[in-house]
C-alpha cells in the first residue's frame, strides 16, 4: 500500500489520547495530593497501576483480538480508554480512581502496538520510520498539550472534569479512525507462546531491555517533575505547567528527527547518540535548571532526546521481524509501560529516602545503562528460527 498522510494522522490522534490518558496524572499530581488528600508518592502509584496493567494486557489482548479486523479493533479500544476515564471521572475515591485506570490501561494497551502495525502496513519501507514517528508523535502531542492543559485546568476545574475531557476526546478519536480509516485485515494468528518465543531472540531482548530502562530513566524524573523544579528552580503551579510545554515542544521535535535520522542511517547510531544525549541532559538537570530559563532550556533538551527514542527501537524491531512487526510492537509496548510503572515504583522510593534531586542522577545512570544494552544487543549473533530476517 502507499502511504497515507491522513489515515496516519488519525492512528496519531487515537494515540494522542491515549497518550493523554497515561501520562496526565503527572500533571495532575498538586491537584490529586489535595483533592484525595494522599501522599505524592501515593498519587503516582495511579500511573504505576496503568502502566502495569497496559505492560501485563499489551500482550495478552493482542493474543486474544488476534483474529480481529484491524480498524474495529482500533475503534473498539478507544471506546474502552474513553470508558476508563469515564469512571475515572465519576470515582468517589483513591481506590475506585486506581481501579479506572487500570480499564483505561487495557483500552491503551491494545490500540497503540495495533496502531504502529497498521501505520507501517499503510507505509513503504522507505518510510516506514517517519510513518512509526507520526503515530508515536501523538504521544508527543500528548506532552506537549494534553499534560500540560491537564495541569492548567485541573487548578481550576478539579482533576475530574480533565478526566471527563480525556473521554470525550478518546470518543473523538474512535469516531474519526471509524470515519477514515479503511477496513484492515487481520495478520497472520500467533499464538501466545509464541509471542515469547520471538522475545528469546537477544537481539530483540536488547530492545526491549532498552526501552524499559529508557523509560524507567524519563518517567522517574518526568512523574514527579513538581517536585523536582520546585527544588531546582522553586516554581509551582502554572509555571511548571508552562514548563511542560516547553517539554513538550521538544519532545515534538524530537520525534520528527527521530524518525528522519532511523530513515537516514539506521536505527544504531540513532539510538546511541540518544541515549548519551539523555544522560548528560539528566545529569546535568539539578546544576542547570537553578532558574525558570535555566529549567526551560534542559527540559526542552531532554525532551527532544527522550522522544527520538521510539522510532528508531520501533524500525529495528520490524527490522529484525517484519513479518512479526505487531506481536513484537506490542511488546515493546509492554516494555515502555513495565518501565512507565516501575518509575512510580522507583521514583517514589528515591523521593521519599534522597530527595527530589537524586532523582535525574539516578535517571542518568539508567540512560546510560541502556545505551550499554543497544551496543551488546548489536553485537550479538544469536538467531532463533522464528526471528528469521
Amino acid at each position: 500500500m502507499t502511504f497515507a498522510p491522513p489515515r496516519t494522522a488519525v492512528l496519531a490522534l487515537g494515540t494522542f489520547a491515549v497518550g493523554t490518558s497515561g501520562y496526565v496524572v503527572a500533571g495532575l499530581l498538586p491537584a490529586l495530593t489535595g483533592e484525595l488528600a494522599v501522599s505524592e508518592t501515593a498519587a503516582a502509584q495511579l500511573v504505576t497501576a496503568f502502566a502495569i496493567a497496559y505492560a501485563i494486557g499489551s500482550p495478552l489482548f493482542a493474543a486474544v483480538t488476534g483474529r480481529w479486523e484491524r480498524r474495529s479493533l482500533l475503534v473498539a479500544a478507544l471506546v474502552v480508554t474513553a470508558i476508563g476515564n469515564a469512571l475515572a471521572a465519576l470515582a468517589p475515591g483513591y481506590v475506585t480512581l486506581l481501579l479506572a485506570r487500570v480499564v483505561t490501561a487495557i483500552g491503551a494497551a491494545v490500540f497503540t502496538p495495533a496502531a504502529s502495525a497498521v501505520a507501517a502496513e499503510l507505509t513503504s519501507p522507505e518510510r516506514r520510520g517517519r510513518a512509526v514517528a507520526l503515530v508515536f508523535g501523538g504521544l508527543t502531542v500528548a506532552t506537549i498539550l494534553g499534560v500540560p492543559l491537564g495541569s492548567v485546568l485541573s487548578q481550576s476545574v478539579g482533576y475530574q472534569a480533565v478526566f471527563a475531557l480525556v473521554a470525550a476526546f478518546s470518543l473523538l478519536g474512535a469516531f474519526a479512525v471509524r470515519l477514515v480509516l479503511p477496513a484492515v485485515p487481520a495478520p497472520p494468528p500467533v499464538r501466545l507462546a509464541e509471542r515469547f518465543t520471538v522475545a528469546k531472540d537477544p537481539r530483540v531482548l536488547a530492545m526491549l531491555g532498552a526501552t524499559v530502562l529508557g523509560c524507567l530513566a524519563a518517567f522517574s524524573v518526568y512523574t514527579f517533575i513538581s517536585p523536582v523544579l520546585s527544588a531546582t528552580a522553586g516554581v509551582h503551579g502554572t509555571t511548571v505547567s508552562l514548563l511542560l510545554f516547553v517539554y513538550g515542544a521538544g519532545g515534538a521535535l524530537g520525534n520528527v528527527l527521530g524518525g528522519r535520522a532511523t530513515d537516514r542511517w539506521g536505527a544504531r547510531v540513532p539510538l546511541l547518540v540518544v541515549f548519551g544525549g539523555i544522560t548528560v541532559v539528566l545529569a546535568m538537570l539539578p546544576l542547570v535548571a537553578t532558574s525558570i530559563a535555566g529549567a526551560a532550556v534542559v527540559l526542552f533538551l531532554w525532551g527532544l532526546a527522550t522522544w527520538s527514542i521510539n522510532p528508531p527501537i520501533q524500525h529495528r524491531l520490524i527490522e529484525l521481524s517484519s513479518q512479526n512487526a505487531g506481536l513484537l510492537l506490542s511488546l515493546n509496548a509492554s516494555a515502555i509501560y513495565l518501565g512507565v510503572g516501575l518509575s512510580g515504583l522507583v521514583g517514589g522510593a528515591v523521593l521519599s529516602g534522597g530527595g527530589p534531586l537524586l532523582l535525574p542522577e539516578i535517571a542518568a545512570v539508567l540512560t546510560a545503562i541502556a545505551a550499554a544494552v543497544v551496543v551488546a544487543g548489536w553485537r550479538s549473533r544469536v538467531r532463533q528460527p522464528a526471528m528469521a530476517e
